[in-house]
């Protein structure tokens, strides 16, 4: 099992760490030592969060395997090795399924899919080659185990795909005694501008008719009655994970019972299948 307790003189790198709960890790990676490289796709915000924490900013569309792969290269140039990697740049647009074009569709799994994907292939080998204590992280979502969320169908999809890649990275690594360790990161209810994330799509992909709203969750009186944590304060959670050697890092422990939910009726599903002739 793969624990990393001290983090000073590390290499990591985040994205989407231009705000947000990235900005939070690097924040705190900085804080503790960490040499961080901050990704982001807009280029003003990024440049602005890397001289607040004391980052280095590269401009990255994690849609773009080639300009994943070319943050990676600039990574191991400047420090000549990678350590710490948080897959984390996501977008959280609101739809109904069926309302939904198949340019939609796309838009959201590049981002947040494929923008995992782009990640681990790309820095695992990296983690893997110099041998010392290293790790992934991949932020999913609360989303990625209750999919029960009004709007947030296409997001789920996106959340639930990341916690089973994670989920099997993390057993591949362990099988092999890697030296990298994989972690899922959850989170729940966080102050950032996720609820905004439809300003960083691409010019002219929702000409088509996109079905597409943003809507701000923190504006629902019934959800901003839940425990709302600032970025900074997720970075701490990941941190403590990875000095426990977690693969789920949760944010919200208190709300076990939605997931507990789920897996009630997954198990009565089970019982009824085993009761068919």
């Amino acid at each position: 099992m793969t624990v990393i307790e001290n983090v000073s003189g590390l290499v990591a790198v985040v994205t989407g760490g231009a705000s947000g709960i990235g900005k939070g890790i690097a924040q705190r990676l900085a804080e503790r030592g960490a040499q961080v490289v901050i990704a982001d796709i807009e280029q003003d915000p990024l440049d602005a969060a890397a001289e607040e924490i004391g980052a280095v900013g590269v401009r990255t569309d994690v849609s773009d395997a080639a300009s994943v792969r070319a943050l990676a290269d600039q990574v191991v140039d400047r420090y000549g090795k990678v350590h710490l990697v948080f897959n984390n740049a996501g977008v959280a647009p609101e739809s109904r399924i069926a309302d939904m074009t198949l340019d939609d569709w796309k838009w959201i799994l590049d981002v947040n899919l494929d923008g995992v994907i782009h990640g681990v292939h790309a820095f695992l080998p990296l983690l893997k080659q110099h041998g010392e204590p290293a790790y992934i992280v991949n932020t999913s979502s609360m989303g990625g185990f209750v999919a029960d969320m009004p709007g947030l169908g296409a997001y789920a999809t996106t959340k639930f795909a990341i916690m089973g890649l994670t989920e099997a990275l993390a057993q591949e690594l362990r099988r092999e005694d890697s030296n990298v360790g994989a972690a899922v990161l959850v989170p729940g209810t966080v102050r950032s501008n996720i609820a905004r994330s439809l300003r960083t799509r691409p010019a002219g992909e929702a000409s088509s008719g996109s079905a597409f709203v943003q809507n701000d969750i923190s504006d629902d009186p019934e959800l901003a009655k839940l425990r709302w944590l600032d970025p900074v304060e997720v970075g701490d959670v990941v941190l403590a994970g990875l000095a426990r050697g977690e693969t789920h890092i949760v944010t919200h422990p208190e709300w076990y019972p939605m997931v507990g939910e789920r897996a009630a009726r997954i198990e009565a599903a089970f019982e009824r299948a085993a009761k068919l002739p």
